[in-house]
C-alpha cells in the first residue's frame, strides 16, 4: 500500500482518503466546515429537480463516523458553508441568492438575503464566513462582483467591488475568510489572485502566483490555505509570505477546513470525497528548500 506525505511550510501530513461516508450515494461534495467540537459538516449538491429531499449536509463525528443528514428541504444549490464559534452552520444556496443560518441539527435559525429574489442583496452569492468580532462577510460572485458586510443581527452594513481587474474589484469573488487581525481575505478565482481587506473593505494587498484559485480556509495563527486548479494547496503567511505549497489532490478541492487536532481537510467533487491531511509529529526538515 502507497503512503502519501506532503510538506506545507515546517509541517508534514499523511494523505488520507476519503475520510468519513454516509448512506446516500447520491450528489457530489462541495465544501466542508468543522465546528467548535470538532464534528465535520459536508456539504453535497443535488439537482433539486431530481433528489430534492436529499441531504444538503452531512454531519460527521470527529473520527469520520456518520451522525446525520440534513437540508433536502432547506436548500436547493449548494455552494459553501462555514460553521461560526458558536457552532451554527451558515450554508450558501446559491441560486437562491440566500445564505441560511442553521443549528448543527438542521433546524432553520434564519437566513441573510431574500430566498428567490436576486439583487436583494445577492446574485448568486459563493461563501460566507463569521469574523471574531461577530460581523458576517458574504462573497458574492457567480453573477455579482461584490463582498457584502452585514451584522451579527443580519442587517446589512456595507457592500464593495465591481467587476474588474484593479484593486477592491473582482472578476469572480468565489470564496472568503476573515482573520482575527481585521483581515477580510477573498479569492478572486478567475482574476486568479487573492485580495486582501481591512473589515470595511480597504484593500491592503494582493497575492498572486495562483491558478483559479478556490478555496480558503485559515488558522489560528493568522495564516491562509488556498486551493487552485493546479492542484495544489498554498500556505501563506500573516504578512503575505509563502511559507508552503503542495499537491495532496488529484482535481482541486473546492473547500477547506481544518480540525482541532491540526488536521486539513479538502472538499474534492472529482472525485465526490473528503480527503484529510493527518499532521504528522516530524516536521519538515530545514535542509529542504522551501517554496517562496
Amino acid at each position: 500500500m502507497h503512503e502519501l506525505i506532503v510538506e506545507l511550510g515546517d509541517r508534514l501530513y499523511r494523505v488520507e482518503r476519503p475520510f468519513g461516508s454516509w448512506p446516500l450515494n447520491t450528489g457530489f461534495v462541495t465544501d466542508v466546515a468543522v465546528d467548535p467540537r470538532g464534528h465535520v459538516f459536508v456539504m453535497l449538491r443535488h439537482d433539486p429537480l431530481v433528489h430534492p429531499n436529499d441531504p444538503r449536509v452531512i454531519e460527521l463525528a470527529p473520527d469520520g463516523a456518520y451522525l446525520r443528514g440534513w437540508g433536502g428541504d432547506l436548500i436547493a444549490d449548494s455552494h459553501m458553508l462555514t460553521a461560526d464559534a458558536t457552532g451554527r452552520i451558515l450554508a450558501v444556496d446559491r441560486d437562491m441568492h440566500e445564505v441560511i443560518i442553521c443549528s448543527p441539527a438542521g433546524e432553520r435559525l434564519g437566513g441573510l438575503g431574500q430566498r428567490g429574489v436576486p439583487l436583494a442583496p445577492f446574485n448568486h452569492p459563493t461563501d460566507v464566513h463569521v469574523s471574531a468580532w461577530g460581523e458576517i462577510y458574504v462573497s458574492d460572485g457567480y453573477a455579482a462582483s461584490r463582498v457584502h458586510r452585514f451584522d451579527a443581527a443580519g442587517a446589512l452594513i456595507a457592500s464593495w467591488g465591481s467587476h474588474g481587474s484593479g484593486d477592491g474589484q473582482f472578476g469572480w469573488p468565489h470564496a472568503i475568510w476573515t482573520f482575527a487581525d481585521g483581515r477580510v481575505v477573498v479569492v478572486d478565482r478567475s482574476s486568479n489572485r487573492v485580495q486582501v481587506f481591512d473589515r470595511e473593505g480597504k484593500h491592503l494587498e494582493t497575492w498572486g502566483g495562483f491558478y483559479q484559485p478556490v478555496a480558503i480556509w485559515g488558522d489560528d495563527e493568522g495564516c491562509a490555505y488556498v486551493s487552485d486548479m493546479v492542484p495544489s494547496l498554498q500556505k501563506v503567511g500573516p504578512k503575505g509570505e509563502r511559507l508552503g505549497r503542495c499537491r495532496p489532490i488529484l482535481n482541486g478541492a473546492h473547500g477547506i477546513s481544518g480540525t482541532p487536532d491540526g488536521d486539513i481537510l479538502l472538499a474534492e467533487s472529482n472525485p465526490s470525497r473528503i480527503t484529510r491531511l493527518r499532521l504528522q509529529l516530524a516536521k519538515a526538515s530545514p535542509l529542504r528548500q522551501q517554496y517562496r
